[in-house]
């Protein structure tokens, strides 16, 4: 089956939410497709409610630290709010699609990555996918937030792009597209057509790639060290075969392939 990873940022929420490009983008691609999974980000949207609770917003490396407090606007707004109103979109465009998070079903249960961080965690996964198959398999666009537990069973705050190359990797995705409101990996001031793991690397180092680039990329290293070799980053995924940069091994062909693919 070929299936593709759709994981949109909390930036592009409001455009799927607003318009009809994305029941457009999506009705194009299951025509090449045999499945697509949706996983959201809700990073603007948790920050502006935050603010609104007078709770404070602090990032390290692209990470939201995560206060059990801050835990439960993260779940009230991604795993509440925001997947109800995708699922919703799509459901009345007339695509068969059902709201979950990495809590169902005990897929996945999420590490703790550092203390200064909190409830933040990379999602591992203990359970089964079958059932993700299935669903696929019966023509519906799985909607995930990336809301997670602990083993204790408290809730886990995990970086979307991170949950995405678990899933992905988990179901031997065909193709993972991060989309953004970037028009793609810029370095040397211009978006980049491809990159391998060791510039992406030279880029953090040097400061060029930042933010909440940095745990976006090293998701893309691990799918790539994982066996997905066709992921990429980008705002227009109506076209992305002719913007965007995609992520690729050091085989300098392979990027040529995948234009043609």
């Amino acid at each position: 089956m070929k299936t593709a990873l759709i994981k949109i940022s909390g930036k592009t929420i409001n455009e799927f939410l607003s318009t009809n490009k994305w029941i457009k983008i999506f009705n194009s691609l299951k025509l090449e497709y045999d499945g697509i999974i949706l996983v959201h980000g809700a990073g603007k949207t948790i920050s502006e409610w935050s603010e609104k609770l007078g709770l404070e917003t602090k990032f390290i490396n692209g990470q939201r630290v995560t206060t059990k407090e801050q835990m439960e606007v993260v779940a009230a707004v991604q795993a509440g709010v925001l997947n109800s109103q995708l699922t919703a979109k799509l459901i009345s465009s007339g695509l068969e699609a059902t709201g979950l998070s990495g809590i169902d079903r005990g897929t996945f249960i999420a590490k703790y990555f550092e203390e200064q961080l909190g409830f933040v965690g990379k999602p591992e996964l203990v359970g089964s996918i079958y059932w993700i198959r299935d669903l696929i398999s019966s023509n519906v666009i799985p909607v995930f937030s990336s809301v997670c537990t602990d083993t204790k069973g408290n809730l886990m705050n995990v970086n979307a792009d991170i949950f995405a190359e678990s899933l992905a990797a988990a179901l031997q995705i065909d193709t993972v597209f991060f989309v953004s409101d970037v028009a793609g990996v810029i370095l040397g001031g211009s978006v980049k057509e491809s990159l391998t793991e060791n510039e992406i690397i030279t880029g953090i180092v040097d400061g060029e790639i930042k933010d909440g680039m940095i745990p976006k990329l090293h998701s893309c290293i691990d799918l790539l060290k994982k066996g997905i070799n066709k992921i990429w980053i980008g705002n227009e995924l109506n076209n992305y075969s002719k913007n965007g940069t995609w992520i690729v091994n050091s085989n300098e062909r392979q990027y040529e392939l995948l234009k043609t693919a």
